[in-house]
This record gives structure tokens, C-alpha cells and sequence, in this order.
């Protein structure tokens, strides 16, 4: 039994897998991660812990500290040059997230061909990730919330407030809604035009179906992908 633990800039995903499935899984916020301790206190015993950390090293201790409390041994993941078959194309391959290297990992289990992994949380990620397994760059943009965070901080009058979608929007609120759902999905259209033939766009994160329904390419959801690369790298390092 793998406990796989994704922890981002905003919230921590974490999922319980046995027998090629997902025994238990869950989030909670990370000003809320006293609630962990509860949660986990309920699990049968992880054989293994598997963690992806983006949240800095007072993030690391607290779940360091956690882990400590039910015995557990956690492995902090890191990028490499090369795992469970995709190769790493960054100059100096730790450099890449290891949330990043794990939805990579993650969408080529699924997969095992051409595609454009997307993480749409707090930021968003867009990785092209050939057919031979190779990633070969991406690019990282504010995430959709922080889009209209960034307008709420930078004007004086535009405010954060949860529009609709419209192809002709007539309120401020829609306005900002509206742009940055496309701005959004421009990127992620554009970086596909550049995939070989037969790619998909694998789509994770907590605005995935947000923006999924304004996508004119191929879509496949995942609700955990990182979760899912995690389990992969896990089981890759007992072989």
C-alpha cells in the first residue's frame, strides 16, 4: 500500500493506493493541515510514502513531522534525467518541479504516447511530452484565479468576483471571467499546435474542468495525475 502526498502552493492532495486502484483520497487547504493528522489517523498503515513538495521547507517539516508521529518513512521526490520511461529535457533536470516530473510520469503510464500534460491549479503548467517518452520544455502561467487576483492587486476599480463565461460579455465581472478562461485556453491551444500527430492534452488540477469545456482539442481529465506519477515513481524504485 502507497501513500502518495501532492503538495502544491495552495493545497495538499493525497491519495491511499492498493491493488492497482485508489483505496482513499483527499485535500485539504495548507492553512489546514492540523486536519492531516485526523484523516490519516483513520488509514491502515502506507507500506510506502511517496511526496511531491512545492510549498517550501516549512511545508516539508510540518508533514516531516507528521509522518514521524505514524512511523513513516516518506520519499521526497525529485526530477531526474531519467524514470518509468520519460527522459527529462531540462539543462540541469532538479530543476523541474517535482510535481511537474510526476504528472509527466503520471500522464505517460496512462498514455504511453504524444501529449501535452496540464496542471491548471494555483499555476498553470504546460509540458510536451513526446512520443518516445521524451519532455521536451514547457511553460508555466499564472493560474486562472491568480489571473484575476493579478487584475483585482494592479487596477484600482477592476474587483475579484466570480463571473460567467459569454461570448459577448456585458458586465466587469464577466469581462474578467471570460479573458482569462481564453487566455487560458489560447496557451494550452497553442502549445498543441506544435504536438506531433495523434497527441492528446491530459488536463489536471482544480481548474481543469473550468477550462476543459473552452478547449477545441482532444481532452482527457485526470483527477490525479500527479497522485497517479507518484504511485509509478514508488513502484519503479522497488524493481
Amino acid at each position: 500500500m502507497i501513500l502518495a502526498v501532492d503538495c502544491g502552493n495552495s493545497r495538499l492532495k493525497w491519495g491511499l493506493h492498493e491493488n492497482g486502484g485508489w483505496r482513499k483520497t483527499g485535500a485539504v487547504p495548507l492553512s489546514e493541515m492540523g486536519r492531516l493528522e485526523k484523516s490519516w489517523r483513520r488509514l491502515v498503515p502506507a507500506d510506502k510514502v511517496v511526496v511531491a513538495n512545492v510549498a517550501g521547507r516549512s511545508v516539508r517539516n510540518r508533514l516531516e513531522t507528521l509522518f514521524a508521529r505514524r512511523s513513516m518513512v516518506p520519499a521526497w521526490v525529485k526530477a531526474k534525467r531519467h524514470e518509468c520511461g520519460v527522459t527529462n529535457g531540462y539543462g540541469r533536470p532538479d530543476q523541474l518541479g517535482p510535481d511537474r516530473w510526476a504528472a509527466l510520469i503520471g500522464a505517460w503510464s496512462i498514455l504511453r504516447g504524444p501529449c501535452l500534460v496540464v496542471t491548471a491549479g494555483t499555476a498553470t503548467t504546460v509540458d510536451v511530452l513526446r512520443g518516445d517518452g521524451r519532455f521536451v520544455g514547457g511553460v508555466i502561467l499564472p493560474g486562472l484565479d491568480l489571473m484575476k487576483r493579478s487584475l483585482t492587486r494592479g487596477t484600482a476599480e477592476l474587483p475579484f468576483a466570480r463571473g460567467r463565461f459569454s461570448a459577448e460579455p456585458r458586465n466587469t465581472a464577466d469581462a474578467i471571467e471570460t479573458g482569462c478562461l481564453l487566455a487560458q485556453a489560447g496557451a494550452i491551444e497553442r502549445a498543441f499546435a506544435t504536438m506531433e500527430h495523434g497527441a492528446a492534452c491530459v488536463l489536471a488540477g482544480g481548474a481543469a474542468r473550468r477550462i476543459a469545456r473552452h478547449l477545441n482539442i482532444p481532452v482527457r481529465l485526470v483527477d490525479n495525475l500527479v497522485l497517479e506519477g507518484l504511485v509509478r515513481i514508488s513502484q519503479d524504485a522497488v524493481k
